[in-house]
């Protein structure tokens, strides 16, 4: 039997609300959850450049004892106030939404990772970074030593590099490559730290760490984020260095 249009309308529009209703009702429900495990894994991926994380570790408690945090300009000048006039906070900086920026437009998240003895003393300064890989974007975190110089670890992790080759990125043996190397060459400039193209297996200058085989474009886009970041950052570590910045702890 053929239906006329009206009940065709009627049951379209009731089937729509329905279905609108069950959807309004899980995302309440999963909504929490969700922001929960983001919320996880975010500070995972920073307590990770700066330490061994174990299966079963308090993230969120460790998180909360070693880290204290704050947003910069490209200036290196603290930003207290959000878009909305409230408080800023460096853990609700949306890092891809600021990527879209210009460079003196973003807002940087500084977190600073504490001494286990002592509140007030800075062992580590853990920034973001994002960027361009092969085939989709690449994040991840590096952690700075108290003056800014030296990287004392690092958390890459990506979208879509290929398996085996630029997934290798999320490697600890890779990450590992990083801890010590110098931001700085013996003039004083900063040059950051590049992967070199191939992967030779033999000791590099403080400004170089080994490649990834058949992954020189992945490779490329990590050079460029590191960079581009740390280079962003280089007005708030000279504050930091000459004392200007200690009063935000």
């Amino acid at each position: 039997m053929r239906q006329s249009n009206g009940y065709i309308i009627l049951f379209t529009a009731i089937m729509t609300i329905i279905v609108g209703g069950l959807l309004s009702v899980t995302s309440q429900v999963l909504g929490p959850a969700q922001k929960k495990s983001i919320e996880l894994d975010t500070k995972s991926q920073i307590l990770g450049a700066v330490m061994n994380l174990e299966k079963g570790d308090d993230i969120l408690g460790i998180y909360d004892q070693r880290i204290k945090s704050l947003v910069v300009d490209i200036n290196g000048e603290e930003i207290s106030t959000n878009a909305k006039g409230g408080a800023m906070v460096a853990e609700e900086v949306n890092i891809l939404k600021n990527f879209k920026k210009s460079t003196e437009e973003r807002e940087y998240p500084v977190f600073m990772y504490m001494n286990a003895s002592d509140s007030n003393q800075v062992d580590s300064y853990i920034l973001p970074l994002y960027g361009n890989g092969l085939w989709d974007k690449i994040w991840g975190f590096v952690a700075m030593d108290k003056n800014g110089e030296k990287i004392m670890g690092v958390s890459f992790d990506h979208k879509g590099e290929t398996p085996g080759l630029g997934a290798r990125i999320r490697d600890k043996q890779i990450q590992e490559r990083y801890k010590g190397k110098s931001i700085y060459n013996e003039g004083g400039e900063l040059v950051s730290v590049y992967m070199i193209k191939g992967e030779k297996g033999e000791p590099l200058d403080p400004n170089h760490v080994d490649g990834l085989s058949g992954a020189t474009l992945t490779a490329k886009g990590v050079n460029e984020m590191l960079k581009s970041y740390l280079t962003s950052y280089e007005a708030y570590f000279k504050k930091v260095n000459s004392g200007s910045a200690q009063a935000s702890l």
